[in-house]
């Protein structure tokens, strides 16, 4: 019986990494409050945001980190993987809030300032019920319900795969059930358990996005034939159009429009439950950059996409990194203004920071540790023999 044929490793689409780091970045500056940075951000342009784009790169990176699993070895150890995933996930949204709170007291304590009652007032008003809350994800810090939303819509990838053993069309049933029920009957999980609130991200909303990424990566989903005349022309006018809705630019000079951008996507729910027009911005921007970078799609690394590639392989550090970056970035701006080179400066090393860090773990991740150790150089295999040689000469 012969060997069994090596598993083909299936090649990486650098376009995935390149968004990946980018939206990394797009993450630190979002979180940096008063950064005038944040103004020329994608969400100024348009319905959608970084989070559809951060969603939407999970799907399909989960897809060619989990699906192949389910494909070559079953059902069974395609879970087992993602429970794993999920053991990893957890832990990293517990550590990173209670490093935030270590930090905000670090602060605190040594610039006397009142960061810590400013971002984490639950925890010092009522530290039990915040504590319980946060291993339970039913307490969620502001800025900090991304990856608990993760953590759902990655446990609902083995029931799309159990569903789609049984039919090829239930995954798709199954997310577009769960968006219906946001809607209509208001699915939700406890984000606050002092108001009873619901996750300010709701994941069974947000699961359409990212299930968009992972049925395409997984095959099961066609997609369009990129710079198509006519679909081209047709993403252009839907994203054009919803410029003047959002673009701060034009709103505080159209009371209008910002008045008919309430009416159609009204409050801060549009968002929670991620609003149809949100979706179909998202899809249309993004034919229209992947159609925009499809001759240069072979040089993507290289440059500076060669360094968002970097960040965006290694997501998780990354984006842990940003969070915590960000609040130290807020801090020195407090400190030392906000004027335009002043936040330039912060945003560049902030920049700078998450590229170090992906590059460290990137270091860690390749093991060097693990490989044969590197042959002896010339000079390290004659001084030895010119050593003995001498002690012989000498006895």
């Amino acid at each position: 019986m012969g060997e069994p044929a090596p598993q083909v490793k299936r090649p990486r689409d650098e376009r995935l990494d390149v968004f990946r780091g980018l939206t990394m970045l797009i993450i630190f500056i979002a979180h940096v409050p008063a950064n005038s940075w944040n103004a020329w951000i994608p969400a100024r342009f348009g319905f959608s945001s970084g989070a559809e784009l951060f969603v939407f790169c999970s799907g399909f990176a989960s897809a060619l980190a989990f699906g192949s699993t389910f494909v070559r070895r079953g059902w069974w150890l395609g879970t087992a993987r993602i429970l794993y995933r999920l053991w990893q996930v957890y832990w990293a949204h517990v550590a990173l809030v209670v490093g935030l709170v270590a930090l905000a007291a670090l602060i605190d304590a040594f610039l006397g300032r009142a960061d810590l009652a400013a971002q984490f007032g639950p925890l010092i008003a009522d530290p039990e019920r915040a504590l319980l809350g946060l291993v339970t994800l039913t307490w969620q810090p502001d800025y900090l319900d991304i990856l608990p939303m993760y953590l759902v819509i990655l446990a609902l990838i083995p029931v799309a795969l159990a569903l789609r053993a049984l039919h090829p069309a239930l995954p798709f049933l199954m997310s577009a059930l769960l968006y219906a029920l946001v809607w209509t009957q208001g699915l939700n999980l406890t984000g606050n358990p002092w108001n009873g609130a619901g996750w300010f991200l709701n994941p069974f909303a947000w699961q359409v996005i990212f299930f968009i990424g992972f049925f395409i990566a997984m095959k099961w989903l066609p997609v369009p034939p990129l710079r198509e005349r006519r679909l081209v022309l047709t993403a252009a006018l839907f994203v054009a159009i919803s410029v003047p809705f959002t673009f701060w630019g034009i709103v505080e000079h159209w009371p209008a429009g910002k008045e008919l951008r309430d009416f159609v996507l009204p409050g801060e729910w549009e968002k929670s439950q991620l609003h149809p027009l949100r979706i179909l911005h998202f899809l249309a921007l993004a034919y229209l950059v992947l159609s925009a970078i499809e001759p240069w799609r072979a040089r993507l690394d290289s440059g500076l996409g060669h360094l968002l590639i970097l960040i965006g392989r290694q997501s998780l550090a990354t984006f842990l990194a940003s969070i915590v970056l960000s609040r130290l970035a807020a801090t020195a701006a407090d400190m030392l203004g906000r004027d335009e080179i002043t936040v330039a400066l912060l945003n560049l090393v902030g920049f700078a920071a998450i590229l170090g860090v992906a590059c460290v773990v990137g270091w860690f991740k390749r093991a060097p540790w693990a490989g044969a150790p590197p042959a002896p150089s010339r000079v390290e295999v004659e001084q030895p023999l010119a050593a003995r040689s001498r002690l012989r000469e000498a006895s």
